[in-house]
């Protein structure tokens, strides 16, 4: 796919959300939410979202950690704390505007200002 468009015949033979954006947390989270009847097994998360299966186990680890899934082995769903998701997903937001409006963080510029100020 090269900028904003793709060959008709990939458009026409593409999945309803293969298309989708979002970065692999945000399609997790958004692959539980819309599923919160269900547990899944990571290999299956990561075959219904496009992503490679150690990427989505270790990103469901650290939404774990956070509180947004939770975890009986092998099975794996969105937390059951709604207010607990709608404050992630409201930081979220607040996030993206900001690096909309200024511009992405690169953390090694932290780095590099620390290293200066000593």
């Amino acid at each position: 796919m090269s900028g904003g468009s793709i060959d008709i015949t990939e458009f026409e033979s593409g999945e309803p959300d293969e298309f989708r954006g979002g970065n692999p947390t945000e399609r997790i989270i958004e692959f539980l939410a819309s599923h919160d009847d269900r547990a899944w097994k990571a290999a299956t998360i990561a075959e219904r979202t496009g992503i490679d299966v150690e990427t989505v186990s270790s990103l469901l680890s650290r939404l774990k950690k956070r509180g947004l899934v939770r975890h009986k082995s092998p099975y794996w769903a969105i937390t059951d704390d709604e207010q607990r998701l709608a404050e992630a997903r409201g930081v979220h937001a607040v996030t993206e505007r900001y690096d909309e409006q200024f511009g992405e963080e690169d953390p090694e510029e932290w780095e590099t200002a620390d290293s200066e100020e000593l």
